[in-house]
């Protein structure tokens, strides 16, 4: 039976539409899209816990990084978008913000614990962080969470936390001294400490945290304080995780003087540490970057 020549072109035009529908979309699979979540400056000093200009520094320096390439980033500020189209594509999610212990205070994703029953959450906000917790194990989205957005007091919310990090800020059990700070590589060998050599600087630095026994964690950072007015000695203050998932999560509990980010190891540490949850090769020698401007400001 012989194929008149118009539905053979229609055959053949099927198949290929068909074919094009399964292939992965080259213009994702080629952008590395890190979605940064930044806090409101809700308290402190001019200088201290600037969540939005940290994070547009890291934004930009991935970006504009010449050893990086297809990097796109968005920066929300305040309460998360709850869309979750916006997360759909993330290969990174990064929050830098305040906790969730005080109603004068944002935390992007979690609520203000005083406002709930401590455990968990409206039937909305419910719904958001199980969606997004759904996206983040479905498309392996690596979660990097800074400073004081470490530190949880709704049990829902401690509960994402150690599923996606790892570990997590306690109040009474762990600190955050400001000092004058060591920063000291312990696993040389990880990919987030490519290029970075111990560096010493002043920060208010969440440490102390809870940490249970766990392979697939990574201890990265030992932080010594000088003065050590509360005796805590030497801590662990940077890790990575590798969940089963295969996503990744990255914690540092510095990151509170915005003018530290004109220091190279400590800016070239928090680059590599977001390129590696999102997934991608640290390059050899870690990602490269220029120095910022910093606004002057007092950072007392």
């Amino acid at each position: 039976m012989m194929i008149p020549p118009a539905w053979k072109r229609f055959l053949f035009l099927s198949l290929i539409g068909c074919f094009a529908l399964t292939m992965p979309n080259p213009a994702h699979a080629q952008t590395t899209e890190v979605v940064f979540l930044a806090g409101p400056k809700d308290h402190g000093w001019p200088g201290r816990h600037e969540y939005e200009k940290d994070l547009r520094v890291l934004a930009h320096a991935l970006e504009a990084a010449p050893n990086l390439s297809d990097i796109t980033t968005s920066v929300y500020v305040g309460e998360a978008p709850r869309d979750l189209s916006v997360y759909e594509n993330a290969d990174v999610i990064v929050i830098n913000s305040s906790s969730d212990r005080l109603e004068s205070e944002t935390h992007p994703l979690f609520p203000p614990d005083p406002t709930t029953n401590h455990r968990g959450y409206d039937d909305a906000t419910t719904a958001f962080l199980e969606g997004l917790d759904s996206l983040i194990v479905a498309n392996n989205i690596g979660v990097v969470v800074l400073h004081y957005a470490n530190w949880a007091e709704n049990w829902a919310a401690r509960g994402y936390y150690m599923t996606w990090l790892g570990g997590l800020w306690v109040q009474m059990g762990s600190r955050n001294p400001t000092d004058q700070w060591t920063m000291t590589p312990l696993a040389q060998t990880h990919p987030v400490l490519r290029g970075v050599q111990e560096w010493t600087y002043r920060d208010e630095v969440f440490s102390r945290f809870f940490l249970p026994p766990d392979h697939r964690r990574t201890d990265l950072l030992r932080g010594s304080p000088e003065q050590d007015r509360w005796g805590i000695g030497p801590q662990i203050a940077s890790w990575a995780y590798q969940r089963d998932d295969g996503g990744r999560g990255f914690v540092y509990g510095g990151v509170d003087f915005h003018d530290n980010m004109l220091l190279d190891d400590y800016r070239r540490f928090l680059l590599n540490g977001i390129v590696w949850a999102a997934g991608l090769n640290v390059p050899v020698g870690g990602v490269e970057s220029e120095k910022p401007a910093i606004e002057d400001s007092d950072s007392n």
